[in-house]
This record gives structure tokens, C-alpha cells and sequence, in this order.
């Protein structure tokens, strides 16, 4: 997504009542104001290890920004970002082993005038089998040994990635509010070799994410609202009802719970017809931008703190809880635990600026907050 489209719909970060004149994300000089106050209402009250689950942070103030979060499991967890334009600094990629974080060394791709390419997406198999998918078409691997760049075929930036198997993953991309650049970009990897899959009628926009429950029943979301849906054979599109504009993240439980997200517009489908999920519109108080789902329990997130979960079939708001700054990708893990990413990535790009990265999560317990590089 375009830095300059992004800055003008989400706030950098939140300013609270109790701390008014305090940016509580340390933003840069130019910063844009929130576009709405959470209130001391609803700040969450951090429980102790063991207690009340609560969000909290885990890690904060990263030179990147991080896109996006997922675990092959809740001990092995891998956030993925970078820079974003933002001269002076590396592709972002931390690990988590269960007991601490760690800075993963990548290979140094770069792109126009030497800035590193970010990595927008993350998924896998296993620990030794996991995708990194970002800029300017790049797909790195790893084997559990080491990192493997590997050629995509295209230039434009892979948003979204997901894996059925080693030898079945897909990766979804194109270049936003670009409707004569390399769009509708969808991408397979047979086990040996990344290809083009053509669409039946391509759209002109740029393609945000795909997951599915197979390579069989597989969803892929992006600009101008397009769900295409792959019930077996070919990719057909799919209806949803009175969507406003880009969907960004597709993400479900089973083949018959699944949800799109992006804007004010939230989505969940039974397998073959889509529905506005039952979410009050005022707890919808910024975009959203990503979800998750395991064994029934949902999580969005999106700017300025925004954060709901589905628990016992309620929707919950968590706005104005930590982490205080946009969100972007959340990762729902098989222990009941909430993940999610984000930092300062709808800012434009400006050279040597940190972008504040962060990682918080939803848990009774507490998990490492050190970061070895």
C-alpha cells in the first residue's frame, strides 16, 4: 500500500487524555493527529502473570515497522517488516524461541537508491518451513538451516503469502492505486519453481492476502473490495455485501468461518455466502487491517489501538489498551494467546527515521520483553 494514501487515513499513534501533550509511541516531528481519543474508560488494566488475560507489550521501539506476525507455534513466533522507504536501516526480522526474541539476519536485498526491501508477510509449515514475502517481488525461504532468496517473476510488492504444504504456497501482490502497473499479481510455488496463475477476469488492483483451509478452498482479498474464492478447480469472485473499499486481510477458524477484513468493512462467510459481521459500528472507531482466527476465537486489529476480539460469540473492544500505535497483522495461536504487529508504517518515508516497530499480545501470561541482536 502507498505510504501517501495510508498517511491520510490512519494516526500515527494515540494520545490518551491522561497524558495529553505526550506521544506515547515517541513519533517524529510530523505527525498526524489521532482520529479518535480513547477515553480513560476503556484503558485495559494490565493483570499480573497468571491473571486476567490483558494486553500488553512485548516489544516496542524498533527501528522498522512490522507487517505482520505468525508462529509455526506459540514457541517459535516470527514478526517480519522493515523500513518501508526509510533509508539507514535493514529488513526487519525477529524470532521468538519460547524463552527470548532474537534478531534473524536476512540477506541484504535492496532496491531504488539502496534502501532495503521490506518484508510485508510471513507464514510457514513448520520451523523449517517458512515464507517471507515483501518488496519488489521478493520471496526469501527458510529451510531451518538458512535463507534462500528465490525469484518471483515480478517486480511489484507481494503482500501476502500462505502455505498448504512445502511444495503448495501462494503469494498475492500487485501495485496499489497503480491500475496500469503489474496488478492482479497471483503467484504458485510447486515445490521447485514460482509461477504465474492467471486470473479468469482480472480487476486492475493490487492483491493483499490469501489463506484458505487447503489449495482446494483457498481466499485471496484486495483493492476495489475483490474476494476470489477457489473451490477446487479456477478462482471465481465472490459477492460481499456493500463493501467500501479495499479488503486487506483474509484470514478464518475453518472452511466455514472465515473473515475479510480492511476499512470499516468486516466480513465473515460460512463457506459460500458473506455477511457483515455483528459488530457494533461505534466500537469500528479506525481501520482495520488485520485478523485472525483459531478454534473460534477472533482477533482484529488496525489504527491507532484499535483491537477486537470475538470471545463466546461477543464481540469485545480493546481500544486505548497498549500498545497505543497502529496495528497491522494479528495471529490468533493455538493456546488462546493474541499477537499483533505494527508501528508507524502509514507515515511517508523519510531517510534515518525509526519507524517505532512493536509487538503486543493478549495473554494471562507474560512472555520475554528482550530482544538479542
Amino acid at each position: 500500500m502507498t505510504m501517501q494514501r495510508l498517511a491520510n487515513k490512519l494516526p500515527l499513534c494515540l494520545v490518551l487524555p491522561a497524558l495529553m501533550s505526550m506521544c506515547l509511541m515517541g513519533c517524529p516531528d510530523e505527525t498526524i493527529a489521532p482520529s479518535v481519543d480513547a477515553g480513560p474508560d476503556v484503558v485495559a488494566e494490565a493483570g499480573a502473570d497468571g491473571g486476567e488475560p490483558s494486553w500488553r507489550v512485548v516489544l516496542d521501539k524498533l527501528d522498522g515497522a512490522l507487517l505482520s506476525i505468525w508462529g509455526a507455534s506459540p514457541t517459535d513466533v516470527w514478526a517480519v517488516g522493515g523500513p518501508l522507504g526509510n533509508s539507514g536501516f535493514d529488513a526487519m526480522v525477529i524470532r521468538f524461541d519460547g524463552v527470548g526474541w532474537r534478531s534473524v539476519t536476512v540477506p541484504d536485498v535492496r532496491g531504488d537508491a539502496g534502501v532495503a526491501k521490506s518484508y510485508w508477510w510471513v507464514h510457514g509449515t513448520s520451523e523449517r518451513d517458512v515464507w517471507l514475502v515483501g518488496e519488489g517481488g521478493r520471496i526469501t525461504h527458510w529451510d531451518g538451516v538458512s535463507f534462500q532468496e528465490i525469484a518471483s517473476g515480478t517486480d511489484a510488492t507481494l503482500f501476502g503469502v500462505w502455505a498448504a504444504s512445502p511444495s503448495d504456497v501462494w503469494a498475492v501482490g500487485g501495485t496499489p492505486e497503480q491500475a496500469s502497473a503489474d496488478n492482479d499479481v497471483v503467484l504458485h510455488w510447486d515445490g521447485s519453481s514460482w509461477s504465474r496463475v492467471s486470473l479468469p477476469s482480472p480487476k486492475g488492483g493490487a492483491l493483499f492476502k490469501v489463506w484458505g483451509t487447503s489449495s482446494d478452498n483457498l481466499y485471496i482479498v484486495g483493492e476495489k473490495g475483490v474476494i476470489w474464492h477457489k473451490k477446487g478447480g479456477e478462482l471465481a469472485l465472490e459477492t460481499a455485501p456493500n463493501v467500501i473499499g479495499r479488503l486487506t486481510t483474509v484470514a478464518g477458524c475453518s472452511a466455514t468461518e472465515v473473515y475479510a477484513v480492511g476499512g470499516r468493512d468486516v466480513l465473515v462467510s460460512d463457506g459460500n455466502t458473506w455477511a457483515r459481521a455483528p459488530i457494533d459500528p461505534l466500537k469500528l472507531v479506525n481501520d482495520v487491517n488485520g485478523v485472525s482466527c483459531e478454534s473460534g476465537h477472533v482477533v482484529i486489529v488496525g489504527g491507532g489501538s484499535l483491537k477486537l476480539r470475538l470471545e463466546r460469540g461477543t464481540w469485545q473492544s480493546d481500544f486505548g489498551s497498549e500498545p497505543f500505535t497502529d496495528l497491522h497483522a494479528a495471529w490468533a495461536d493455538s493456546t488462546g494467546a493474541f499477537w499483533a504487529a505494527g508501528g508507524q508504517f502509514a507515515a511517508a518515508a523519510r531517510a534515518n527515521t525509526s519507524r517505532q516497530g512493536v509487538i503486543g499480545r493478549y495473554a494471562r501470561d507474560v512472555v520475554s520483553s528482550t530482544l538479542a541482536k
